[in-house]
């Protein structure tokens, strides 16, 4: 990334850098002493403190940091928030014993969802889906992906991803937008599974790349979802159109859908509950992240784990998302998510982290540019009050420990949307 040549020159001084840069072999790429050159929307150079007289002039702006910790902006590498209504009653029945079958065949399920997203217009989509966003910005996110799949046909899916573009000109948060409308099938094509596919690669994908309004596709492929070979002509669509992809693979069964990810060099697989070694081996040689979502394991109660040894072992990048969505996990914290990382699947503090920042960047193919404070990366910055970076996982809703969230190098006070005050 390059310097707009005309755009605000900032120093800030006096920080304690939670890099999570590999380079700097500290936990959590931790460097002291130094100091953050920022211009406009990119991070000139990390230096010395010792070196900023030399780049210090009237056009240089000086901020002192006051002994706060950096870190990169969160990323949530995994979302549905762009949907209507909400599955609160649903999620009651069930914890009443009635069973799923039956919630479904009342019209529950993902098909209430799906109503409740087409019945809304783009105007209330919007107005609904802006408080979730808002809430994840408030703890830090600067980069949200946000997925289709309640639309399930050509206007809503495009609806959907046009709330999505609405949303990222309206707040300060970068979104990557993600076709998955492979997510289920529509209750107008009931039974008729390969139809639907039909329609989704013929139809939904290429209309959705050709309006620009997203990068990446998704698919469900699942037991209860769709096939391998229905997911391959998935993939094989979004490749004809130069769309990367990713997939919900291995949370329920194991389909052996990570390997058909990593086949395709995907960005991502995601839950991945019942992936196998086999599923983690091909995801090491493809680059594939491993995008965890403890919010659903949680929320469901599940009782298989990802291998996260087995992952660790292999050297695959983990990545901890919300999986913000109204019937399996309802949750728009992010650093809940990186507290159930670690309570629930084992990952360290630091690893939860890097699975907001670096590796979330990687799950959506901006592992050059975002995720870490460094030289030519985005200048998205949190100053934290914090005693140790160990406190973002650890601590769940603690007022002012977000003492400023700076999105490429703009002060979050000069677009509020949240309760937290801008730097000063």
């Amino acid at each position: 990334m390059t310097a707009d040549q005309n755009a605000k020159q900032i120093l800030w001084i006096n920080g304690r850098l939670a890099t999570c840069d590999p380079k700097h072999t500290a936990p959590y790429g931790a460097i002291l002493g130094h100091a953050i050159h920022t211009k406009g929307s990119i991070i000139l150079a990390i230096i010395p403190q010792t070196d900023i007289v030399s780049i210090m002039n009237e056009n240089v702006e000086v901020r002192d940091l006051n002994g706060a910790w950096v870190t990169p902006g969160f990323i949530d590498s995994h979302t549905h928030l762009v949907y209507g209504g909400n599955r609160a009653q649903e999620w009651e029945k069930r914890l009443n014993g009635v069973p799923y079958e039956q919630i479904a065949a009342e019209g529950g399920g993902i098909v209430s969802t799906v109503k409740a997203t087409r019945e809304l217009s783009l105007e209330d989509l919007v107005a609904q889906s802006s408080k979730r966003l808002e809430a994840l910005i408030a703890e830090g996110v600067t980069t949200v992906e946000i997925k289709s799949g309640y639309g399930l046909n050509l206007e809503d899916e495009l609806k959907q991803l046009t709330a999505a573009k609405q949303l990222s000109e309206s707040y300060p948060v970068e979104v990557a937008s993600t076709c998955l409308s492979a997510h289920a099938v529509p209750p107008e094509f009931k039974g008729r599974t390969d139809e639907y596919i039909d329609e989704v690669v013929n139809t939904i994908i290429p209309a959705c790349a050709k309006a620009g309004l997203c990068e990446a596709v998704d698919v469900f492929c699942e037991s209860v979802g769709f096939s391998r070979e229905q997911c391959r002509r998935v993939f094989e669509c979004a490749k004809a159109h130069g769309l990367k992809v990713k997939g919900h693979v291995e949370q329920l069964t194991n389909q052996h859908g990570a390997e058909l990810v990593a086949e395709y060099k995907g960005l991502s697989c995601d839950h991945i509950e019942y992936l196998d070694e086999a599923g983690v081996k091909a995801m090491a040689e493809s680059g594939t992240v491993a995008v965890l979502s403890p919010g659903a394991y949680y929320f469901l109660r599940e009782t298989q784990k990802p291998p996260i040894d087995t992952l660790r072992a292999h050297g695959v990048n983990l990545a901890v998302a919300t999986d913000l969505n109204p019937g399996t996990s309802p949750s728009a914290s992010i650093r809940m998510a990186m507290n159930m990382a670690c309570v629930l699947f084992g990952l360290t503090p630091e690893e939860s982290v890097f699975g907001v920042t670096r590796n979330a960047a990687k799950a959506l193919g901006r592992g050059e540019t975002h995720g870490m404070l460094k030289e030519g990366y985005v200048a998205d910055l949190l100053i934290w009050n914090v005693d140790h970076p160990s406190q973002l996982a650890y601590s769940v809703g603690t007022v002012g420990e977000l003492k400023a969230r700076v999105y490429r190098g703009v002060d979050n006070s000069a677009k509020p949307v949240a309760s937290y005050p801008g730097f000063s």
